[in-house]
């Protein structure tokens, strides 16, 4: 949609909500990021799968992709807390190795490939380099971890810094530990991480529409009016 039809729209939509909403839609986009996003490689477990999902919408981040090889991503609404209407939320499943499919599709936007295992010592999270691009950080199950395939194609492993008997810790709060310390850091760093103009605007348009009773059959029976469609 071109920018002036989506600040028409926008406009237009801004007329059914309150002021609380519009202004928490508002700060709510000038902080969310692409420049981190997060892979979840075959979870099969709802109270994490739906814990990730919370965390990515607390921290800012905006796409989830969810990788489906044996187990389906379901989510659990009682965790969720509606978080799931503001992320983007990304399902590979259609390949016979949903794994790769997912990774090329992100270095194909230009992402790092951030495998986050706790048996490799390459780079702890506090000193992973935000600066050098944008990046994508898989994880995966507690009992298995992540596939030969993410490990054999990541560009970067990060280690979580540990300091007792236990080996890992379980997969939501290794993802909410990890976007803590990035949400943090990336806003410190100077680099570009917020979504472009256009992201923006398009972003602020789906979110009034969710917020708005009837959001979608409106703008619809506006663009009627203004003879679009």
């Amino acid at each position: 949609m071109e920018k002036d039809l989506l600040i028409r729209s926008i406009q237009f939509l801004e007329e059914f909500a309150t002021e609380k909403r519009k202004n928490l839609i508002n700060e709510n986009v000038d902080n969310r990021t692409r420049y981190i996003t997060v892979a979840l490689e075959n979870i099969f477990q709802p109270q994490n799968a739906s814990a990730v999902i919370r965390s990515c919408d607390c921290f800012g981040i905006q796409d989830l992709h969810v990788i489906e090889n044996s187990n389906e991503y379901t989510l659990n609404p009682d965790v969720v807390m509606g978080s799931s209407k503001w992320v983007d939320l990304h399902r590979y499943n259609e390949k016979d190795e949903n794994t790769l499919d997912t990774i090329n599709s992100l270095k194909e936007k230009g992402y790092r490939i951030v495998a986050t295992t706790p048996h490799t010592n390459d780079v702890l999270l506090p000193d992973f380099d935000l600066s050098k691009g944008k990046s994508a950080f898989f994880f995966g199950t507690e009992l298995t971890g992540l596939s030969d395939v993410v490990m054999n194609h990541a560009d970067e492993f990060v280690k979580i810094p540990m300091y007792g008997f236990t080996e890992s810790f379980n997969i939501s709060v290794s993802a909410a530990l990890v976007l803590n310390h990035l949400a943090t850091k990336v806003r410190r760093t100077g680099v570009n991480w917020q979504l472009s103009e256009q992201e923006s605007l398009e972003l602020k348009l789906e979110w009034l529409k969710k917020s708005v009773k009837r959001g979608d059959e409106l703008l619809e029976e506006q663009f009627r009016r203004w003879g679009i469609g």
